[in-house]
C-alpha cells in the first residue's frame, strides 16, 4: 500500500506542478489575470454628477473646511475703513524699490489703475467724466497713507473702487504699492 501510494505521489506530484505552472504562468502580450475583477468595472461619475455613493450625493466634494489652496496666501482683514487702518499698521511692503519692482508695479498701474487714476496719479483717467473723480495720490493725505492701508485698498476696494484681489496678484499689489510712492516722490 505505501510502494503504491509513493507511485502514484511520483507520478501525479510532476504533473500537479507542470499543471499548475501552465494554468498561472504569464502570458506578457495579454493582461493578467485578475482576482476580484470589482475593481476593473468600477462605475465611474463625471465631477459634475450625483453620486449615490457619497453621503451628500455629490461627486465634486467641498474642500475640508479651515484648508487653504496650494499658493494661496489668506488676507485677515474685512473690507471696512477700521481693517484699512488696521492693515496700516500691521503690514509692510515685502519688496524693495528696484528697477525690476518698479518696472513690474508701473507694468500693472498702468493696465489696472490708470484708467481712473490717471497716468501720473492725478485722478485724472480717461474714464473720469463717466465716474467721479478718485482720490489723488499726489495730495499729502494720500503720501501719509501707510503701505499696509493702500495694499488694504488695493485688495477690498474702497467707495467706488473694486477690489483687485482677482486681478492682480498679491506680490504686484505690494510693486504697485511701490510704483505709486514713485509717483509721489517718495
Amino acid at each position: 500500500m505505501r510502494k503504491s501510494l509513493t507511485a502514484i505521489l511520483f507520478i501525479l506530484l510532476p504533473v500537479v506542478v507542470i499543471g499548475g505552472m501552465a494554468a498561472f504562468s504569464r502570458d506578457t502580450t495579454k493582461r493578467n489575470r485578475e482576482f476580484p475583477t470589482q475593481m476593473e468595472y468600477s462605475p465611474a461619475y463625471l465631477s459634475q454628477t450625483a453620486n449615490p455613493v457619497l453621503p451628500n450625493k455629490m461627486t465634486l466634494q467641498p474642500p475640508v473646511a479651515g484648508t487653504i489652496p496650494r499658493g494661496f496666501t489668506p488676507f485677515h482683514y474685512g473690507a471696512t475703513p477700521e481693517e484699512a487702518i488696521r492693515a496700516g499698521s500691521e503690514l509692510a511692503n515685502p519688496f524693495q524699490a528696484t528697477p525690476e519692482n518698479l518696472a513690474r508695479g508701473q507694468y500693472i498701474y498702468t493696465n489696472s489703475c490708470a484708467v481712473c487714476h490717471g497716468t501720473t496719479g492725478a485722478g485724472d483717467g480717461p474714464v473720469i467724466p463717466k465716474f467721479p473723480n478718485p482720490p489723488s495720490y499726489l495730495t499729502d493725505a494720500a503720501k501719509a497713507l501707510p503701505d499696509g492701508t493702500m495694499f488694504h485698498v488695493i485688495t477690498m476696494g474702497r467707495n467706488n473702487m473694486a477690489s483687485y484681489a482677482a486681478q492682480v496678484s498679491a506680490e504686484d499689489r505690494w510693486r504697485v504699492v511701490l510704483y505709486i510712492r514713485s509717483l509721489q516722490g517718495k
